[in-house]
């Protein structure tokens, strides 16, 4: 995320949960106070919208909002991003850099993955917290700048502060407020707002007039998933069923698009690992594609049952394409047959 002068919060803060409104009511009250803020929270859940957010209630809304990944840059480039550079400060510089404290000047400053930066650039910006100025990499003039800083995680920041991976002193400094993102399966009720919303904007992005909609089924399924990854996994869950729809209602999830009876088997060859000894094969067991047609017609009838016979769907329950369930069908005979 660059530089932006949006004049309202972006995203989807939605929700509707006990848990999920508290966060947002501590989230707006940290807002008005131009301190640090910490936002913690697992993977997918919405830190970066919620960093968003919490700019653009602030006083500071109008002023640029800056974000830097710290876990996508090495070490070495984290203080240049961050700092900027001289010209010829280091080997392939080139001219003067303006770092993200600059260009973040009078606005506010987002950390992501802030436990990924070094010990040496956490000093840097302890001393730039403490004086409100800092000198570019390759130079000597200070740069004063008023930033306010909002850092990310997923990380146990005390942990590692114990650990002597964090600066105690920066720790202490950012730790102004803490605000802990609830993980969704905390989020009562909030799955399936979630993927109501996020089923309209698909079928609009189709170009469908009204998006599918759920059965008490497909509900279910929502309600009872633990979502590892959160809204990010449930964005891609709902918008995948939704474009495999075709329009009809959804009657199943698919959590893992790579479950598929065709999925290659590892390669042998790929380990220099010695494969685990087999087995010996019983004598008695029936030929191999006997074995095999049985446990299609199985495989088959019990997605049929499941889908109440709508072989689109048994189709999608089965990770196939419809063209590739019918030519099973025809393989067998008919329905009747399995």
């Amino acid at each position: 995320m660059e530089a932006s002068s949006h004049s309202a919060p972006p995203g989807e803060a939605l929700g509707q949960s006990e848990s999920f409104l508290a966060f947002q009511e501590a989230l707006s009250r940290a807002a008005k106070v131009e301190r640090p803020v910490l936002i913690i929270g697992e993977r997918g859940t919405g830190k970066e919208l919620a960093a968003a957010r919490l700019h653009y209630l602030s006083p500071r809304w109008g002023e640029p909002l800056v974000a830097l990944n710290c876990a996508a840059l090495t070490p070495s480039l984290i203080e240049s991003e961050l700092f900027g550079h001289e010209a010829g400060a280091f080997t392939g510089a080139g001219p003067r850099r303006l770092g993200r404290f600059e260009t973040a000047h009078q606005g506010t400053l987002f950390l992501d993955e802030i436990g990924n930066i070094p010990l040496t650039v956490q000093e840097k910006i302890l001393r730039t917290v403490e004086y409100n100025s800092f000198e570019r990499v390759g130079g000597s003039r200070p740069v004063e700048v008023d930033v306010r800083i909002v850092g990310a995680t997923n990380a146990d920041l005390p942990a590692l502060a114990r650990e002597g991976r964090f600066k105690q002193d920066l720790l202490d400094r950012l730790s102004f407020e803490v605000l802990t993102l609830p993980p969704l399966r905390e989020r009562q009720g909030d799955a399936l707002l979630l993927a109501e919303h996020f089923a309209q904007r698909m079928a609009a992005e189709m170009g469908w007039s009204a998006p599918p909609g759920f059965s008490p089924a497909a509900r279910e399924q929502l309600a009872a998933h633990s979502w590892p990854g959160n809204v990010r996994q449930l964005k891609n869950v709902v918008e995948r069923a939704v474009y495999r729809s075709r329009g009809v209602e959804i009657n199943s999830f698919d959590f893992d698009p790579f479950a598929s009876p065709f999925k290659p088997l590892p390669t042998v060859g790929a380990s220099q690992e010695k494969p685990p000894e087999q087995d010996p094969i019983p004598a008695d067991l029936p030929p191999l594609k006997q074995a095999v047609a049985a446990y299609e017609r199985r495989l088959l009838k019990q997605a049929l049952d499941a889908a109440r016979f709508n072989q689109r769907q048994a189709a999608q329950l089965l990770g196939l394409t419809y063209h590739q369930l019918r030519g099973l069908l025809r393989k067998y005979g008919s329905v009747d047959n399995l």
